[in-house]
């Protein structure tokens, strides 16, 4: 999923720590706080990391804040309730969606709530900037922030830099306490995500050297060592459309009248053109005149920090494999104005509330250790107002299996974690000759390199280098729908209560047996400009993958939205709609042979030979039934039509 990590994100969750979101706590209302009369602490807004040991001192008075409210609406538990019945196959209320107008009637603030809102911020000394249906923006200075929420402002060491933190839980008035939700901003640290993709982002040219198979086996290395005793093949060129389709039984169905929205930073300047020539090179349907477009915000900010340039070949990604799926989507690209999280969650509430899709694939996200509960409130408001219409949003569970090897500590990925979304894991994938499907692995890998006699592999099977994310949250409980699914291994890892597993469900991600990509990249002499292809994976292929199997499975409904998806998905569990991902179908061992650039580009470096073995997901297991790899498993021949009304 990601080809560099970004700093800290702070994400999803807090609203997701119980399965059904009941209770003022939950849902990150303010709960009264005794030590504090007369106003209500905001749970959650006091990070982690603002320990007494960090503790540096008061902040400057006059340093400048930027937070945003964010508004609980009218009715913040039967906002929750309601999301919760229209997505439950067992409900009466099933399918029962409300429009945008009539959610935002039904849930959203009132006129009254944000003036009350804006007059407690502006008599407190802050500034209104923006105000929204879901937040009103303020900046000001440090003294007038600790006046308005209650708290100190101080600052922290955190790691290595230090940032600015409240030291007690900030609070609100009593006359406002049902009208906020959360407050973000107080805390200075980074929130940011990572583009989730396995490969150096393009911002110089990158190529795949051969030899290649066309479709798995069809070049076998007769010249490089065995592997688990036998000759291996050389890893595919990268799958198209055609095979993907074939894979997770796409049949007839183009998904012809569903929308797709795709949320990613910045965006790419040449994604027309560059899917357009895709379409055309790999045999994929045309694209139709405004079948494509973008949402985009009237100015980028924060471009160098985020590493803009390397956000466009997610977008390419992620246009290229929904296309190549479902060609009959209507595709959205809505880019967010930077990498941060504020940015992101106002690129999800532009659709949601125009209800610009009805499958929205996200290929972005960070560890859980990095979220704070304060953007965790704010995200799952926005999942939950996107259920109530009818909307489902697809996460990537990550790219490094466990996080261990990447973070120290063992956790699952956000935004994926949340109780309000599809958290996509990964596979790899062997599609043989007229493309048949052959198996599926978990997506795990481990790397060996080939020995200077060129005898050998040198510390066979080697290192694990990335796998597909999962494991059981540290924070949000156990939903009810993956109660008698998810194994109590799994579920009660981290809580005898237990706590919500990632993934969902699955699909390629292995950049050994991933998708063949083309976009519009820099050659190395810095200036010329030319469009190429290259082999990509990562779970950021997985999610739009899915988001397009769910499009097709939506036009088999007969156009009706499958809305947040996951309790059809697990009701659907055990059944022959999917295939049940081990991590060793042939039972002895699964490698593939690569030779790569050395520089990344072409043979004037030297090449590096290697075997990939497949299925090794660092502490993660690909299992018979349900797993932390790839959940319920990944589509088969039968998933899309068990949709059929």
């Amino acid at each position: 999923m990601r080809s560099h990590r970004a700093a800290l994100r702070a994400g999803v969750s807090l609203a997701a720590t119980l399965p059904l979101l009941t209770g003022a706590l939950a849902l990150g209302i303010p709960a009264h706080a005794a030590d504090n009369p007369g106003r209500d602490g905001l749970a959650g807004t006091k990070p982690a990391w603002a320990t007494a040991k960090a503790d540096r001192g008061a902040a400057s008075d006059g340093a400048k804040v930027a937070v945003r409210v964010y508004l609980a609406g009218r009715d913040a538990t039967g906002l929750a309730a309601y999301a919760k019945a229209v997505s439950d196959p067992g409900s009466a209320s099933y399918g029962k969606y409300l429009s945008a107008k009539q959610t935002q009637a039904r849930f959203g603030a009132t006129k009254a709530q944000v003036a009350a809102v804006k007059s407690w911020l502006t008599a407190s000394g802050l500034k209104v900037t923006d105000v929204t249906q879901h937040y009103v923006a303020v900046t000001g200075d440090v003294a007038a922030a600790e006046k308005a929420f209650g708290t100190q402002l101080h600052n922290y060491t955190k790691g290595a830099k230090t940032y600015r933190a409240p030291t007690t839980t900030a609070s609100v008035p009593d006359a406002v306490q049902g009208a906020v939700l959360t407050v973000t901003g107080l805390d200075n640290a980074p929130h940011l995500a990572s583009h989730q993709d396995r490969l150096p982002p393009p911002e110089t040219v990158f190529r795949n050297a051969g030899p290649f198979s066309t479709y798995h086996g069809s070049n076998v290395a007769a010249t490089l060592p065995d592997a688990y005793g036998t000759k291996i093949p050389y890893a595919v060129k990268g799958y198209t459309g055609k095979q993907l389709r074939a894979a997770y039984g796409a049949g007839k169905r183009t998904g012809k009248g569903v929308r797709i929205a795709i949320t990613d930073a910045y965006a790419s300047p040449t994604i027309a053109f560059d899917a357009a020539t895709y379409a055309k090179r790999n045999g994929d349907a045309t694209w139709k005149t405004g079948q494509l477009r973008q949402v985009l915000p009237a100015k980028y900010t924060r471009t160098e920090e985020c590493g803009a340039a390397g956000w466009y070949g997610e977008e390419t990604l992620d246009v290229e494999a929904v296309h190549a799926v479902a060609p009959g989507t209507q595709v959205t690209y809505v880019g967010a104005a930077s990498c941060y999280d504020e940015d992101l969650l106002d690129s999800l509430s532009k659709i949601v509330d125009n209800h610009l899709a009805d499958l929205v694939s996200n290929s972005w996200g960070e560890t859980e250790a990095a979220q704070t509960p304060d953007l965790a409130a704010a995200y799952d408001q926005v999942f939950q107002f996107g259920a109530v219409e009818g909307i489902g949003f697809y996460y990537s569970s990550g790219d490094d299996g466990d996080e261990v090897a990447s973070s120290g500590t063992k956790q699952v990925d956000i935004p994926a974690s949340s109780a309000w979304v599809t958290a996509v894991g990964g596979t790899s994938l062997a599609v043989g000759k007229g493309d048949k499907y052959l198996w599926e692995t978990g997506w795990g890998t481990e790397k060996a390199v080939l020995s200077a006699d060129g005898k050998s592999w040198t510390d066979f099977p080697g290192a694990f280098t990335s796998g597909a994310g999962g494991g059981t949250s540290k924070t949000v409980a156990e939903p009810y729908w993956q109660k008698g699914v998810v194994p109590d291994a799994l579920a009660k890892a981290n809580s005898a209560d237990g706590n919500r597993v990632v993934p969902d469900i699955a699909a390629i991600a292995d950049p050994n047996t991933g998708f063949l990509v083309g976009q519009t990249q820099t050659l190395p002499d810095g200036t010329t400009q030319a469009y190429d292809e290259y082999r990509i994976g990562g779970t950021s292929l997985a999610a739009p993958v899915i988001a397009a199997v769910q499009a097709l499975a939506q036009e088999a409904r007969g156009g009706k939205p499958l809305g947040f998806a996951n309790p059809a998905i697990y009701a659907r569990y055990g059944s022959k709609a999917y295939h049940d991902v081990t991590d060793n179908p042939t039972g002895s061992g699964l490698a593939v042979a690569r030779l790569d650039f050395v520089n990344g580009y072409d043979a004037t470096g030297g090449l590096s030979t290697s075997v990939r073995t497949l299925g090794k997901d660092s502490s993660l297991s690909a299992v018979k039934g349900y797993d932390d790899v790839t959940g319920v498993g990944t589509p088969a021949g039968g998933y899309v039509e068990s949709y059929r009304r």
